[in-house]
């Protein structure tokens, strides 16, 4: 027994021991949501612990599951366990940031003066100088990591470059054989990203949206609604809360060139920030849908219809 427990603690001191006297550092990024296990082998894997298995057990012994961070650490083989354990539990490098399909640049602005404002303990961040950058329709929605102290410059000009990717030359294309200038297709997307939830729903709002767009029927689209609605309070310094349902008399009162009850066309430019289904669905749109009406009732399902009067039975009978 003796023999067992003094070979057991020799085989624990080398496991969380340093891997080596290499002080150069390596960039570890843990993803959010990763467990213990996954992080043990991805210590293990770039050659900065000993052992994934004394890293589970150090884990448990110290409870640390739930207190490791998302984010980037540099971490070298010269470092014990306990100070690669240390340093992934109190604090990152970076922060990861998720900015969501269909926000506007202000609640982006919002979600990255949260998490950013607050990891670099700097209170406000950099609000006016991101929305005088961020340019509506081409901040990319995503899961982001970002320094704590990125500039605005460098938030917005990654944001705008990763849309620049996923927006790509086969995706253009596709959007030009609709009829539609690489501008267009942003701004009918994020109609789309606004008025419909899944792929399937995302393709039949643009069919019908690039129906009525092609024959010169007004798009009549609720979102545009809001937006202008918003934009409008956002100005007047009275706004609470972004995309609340709309009155009926705003079809009517909402004075703005992005009401489309009120103009033709398509507005004068994005009203959100559409994620890559969105985009692929103008891609995707078919033109000669034999639908002109959609509704979506309050439990999400959708209708569609040929004419008004069967618009109208779809709305009374869905409430």
């Amino acid at each position: 027994m003796v023999l067992l427990v003094v070979a057991g603690l020799g085989w624990w001191n080398s496991q969380i021991a340093p891997v080596s006297n290499d002080s150069a550092t390596k960039v570890v990024v843990i993803p959010k949501g990763e467990g213990i296990s996954a992080v043990a082998e991805r210590l293990y894997s770039q050659g900065l612990i000993k052992s994934a298995l004394a890293f589970k057990i150090y884990a448990k012994l110290n409870n640390l599951n739930g207190k490791i961070q998302a984010g980037s650490f540099k971490l070298s083989p010269s470092m014990s366990l306990k100070d690669v354990s240390d340093a992934l539990t109190k604090g990152t490098d970076d922060v990861w940031v998720t900015l969501v399909e269909g926000w506007r640049v202000e609640e982006m602005v919002a979600r990255l003066n949260g998490e950013l404002g607050m990891s670099s303990n700097s209170g406000n961040w950099k609000n006016a100088e991101f929305l005088k950058l961020a340019k509506e329709g081409y901040m990319f929605p995503d899961t982001y990591l970002f320094p704590k102290d990125a500039t605005a410059e460098f938030v917005a000009s990654t944001m705008q470059n990763t849309f620049e990717k996923r927006y790509n030359d086969d995706l253009k294309s596709k959007i030009k054989k609709q009829g539609l200038t690489e501008t267009e297709g942003v701004i009918l997307a994020s109609l789309v990203e606004r008025e419909g939830r899944s792929d399937k729903v995302r393709t039949e709002v643009a069919s019908i949206l690039l129906k009525r767009f092609n024959i010169g029927m007004k798009l009549d689209v609720d979102a545009t609604v809001q937006y202008a609605k918003d934009t409008q309070a956002l100005k007047a310094g009275q706004l609470d809360k972004f995309w609340k349902p709309i009155l009926r008399s705003d079809y009517t009162e909402i004075i703005s060139p992005y009401n489309t009850y009120l103009n033709n066309g398509l507005p004068p430019a994005p009203i959100c920030n559409p994620s890559l289904a969105s985009l692929q669905a103008v891609a995707d749109a078919n033109p000669n849908t034999p639908y002109l009406y959609y509704y979506h009732d309050p439990k999400g399902n959708s209708y569609y219809s040929r004419t008004l009067e069967e618009h109208n039975e779809n709305v009374a009978n869905h409430r």
